[in-house]
C-alpha cells in the first residue's frame, strides 16, 4: 500500500508541476486543470472550473469552428492536435500547441477528453489578424498542409 500511495503522490506532483497546461473537459466544459493551464490563460484555477472553453477563444465563432475541425479526427483516431491562437483573461492573444485525446468509448468524442496546451508565444508572436483573415489562413493551410495557420 505504501508503494501505491507513493505512486499516487508522484502522479499528482507530475500533474501539478507539469511544464504544460493539462485540462480535463466534458462536452467542452472545464472540469479539472493544472496550475500551468490556468496561469497560461491568466486565470486562477478555481475560476476556470465548470466554465465553457468558449471563454478561452478570441471569438465565439472560432470556438464553434474548431469543434467542427477537431471532432472528425477525434472520431477517427481518438486524438487531435493543432496550433492555434487563443485568448488570455486580459484579452491578449497568443499561439499555443494543443493536443487532445478522447476518453469517450463511443458517441461524442468531446463527452470526455484530456488536453495539453503549450504556450508558443515566446517563439511565435501573434500578428494582428481579423477573424476573416484567420479563416482565410485556415483555408490556405488546407491547400498547403505544412504551413501553420493562425487559429486553425
Amino acid at each position: 500500500m505504501a508503494a501505491s500511495q507513493n505512486h499516487a503522490d508522484l502522479d499528482l506532483i507530475a500533474y501539478q508541476m507539469a511544464p504544460i497546461g493539462i485540462v480535463l473537459t466534458e462536452n467542452r466544459i472545464i472540469r479539472a486543470c493544472n496550475p500551468e493551464f490556468a496561469a497560461m490563460f491568466g486565470f486562477e484555477r478555481a475560476a476556470l472550473i465548470d466554465q465553457s472553453f468558449a471563454i478561452l477563444y478570441p471569438t465565439f465563432e472560432e470556438f464553434v469552428r474548431i469543434r467542427e475541425v477537431g471532432v472528425k479526427s477525434l472520431r477517427e483516431t481518438g486524438r487531435y492536435s493543432d496550433e492555434r491562437i487563443m485568448a488570455r483573461a486580459d484579452g491578449s492573444l497568443f499561439w499555443c500547441r494543443v493536443r487532445g485525446r478522447t476518453l469517450a468509448i463511443e458517441g461524442d468524442p468531446l463527452a470526455k477528453a484530456v488536453w495539453s496546451f503549450a504556450d508558443l508565444s515566446s517563439a511565435r508572436p501573434v500578428a494582428q489578424l481579423s477573424t476573416r483573415e484567420r479563416r482565410s489562413s485556415c483555408t490556405l493551410a488546407k491547400v498547403a498542409p505544412r504551413r501553420k495557420s493562425p487559429g486553425c
